[in-house]
């Protein structure tokens, strides 16, 4: 009998998932895996292995842009490199259209 109603309260709780919700956890996911393709390419460069192209780090970037400035900087990766400052545009960019999601659509909040 117990294990019915926990069973009843996991799918009434997965059935409240919001669209803030689902958002929420693809831009994590997203993050992470930038987060990682930097750690990966710094460590490649060490081994003096095969690396993973400017360009797919920059889309990542792109795509995850906390977790490729906080992957850049904590492991001290392509931060020379001109053309990565785009990453710091890139989380400029995001966090504007955050703020603005945020101002003009409150709602989107309310769980």
């Amino acid at each position: 009998m117990y294990g019915s109603n926990l069973y009843r309260n996991v799918i009434a709780r997965c059935m409240d998932i919001t669209p803030l919700m689902i958002g929420v956890a693809i831009l994590v996911v997203l993050n992470a895996i930038s987060f990682f393709m930097f750690f990966s390419d710094k460590r490649k460069a060490k081994k003096c292995s095969r690396r993973t192209s400017e360009a797919t780090l920059l889309w990542a970037g792109f795509f995850g842009p906390i977790g490729a400035t906080v992957g850049m900087n904590l492991f001290r990766h392509k931060t020379r490199k001109t053309k990565f400052k785009l990453v710091y545009a890139f989380l400029l960019m995001h966090t504007a259209l955050l703020l603005f999601l945020i101002w003009y659509y409150p709602d989107l909040l309310k769980i």
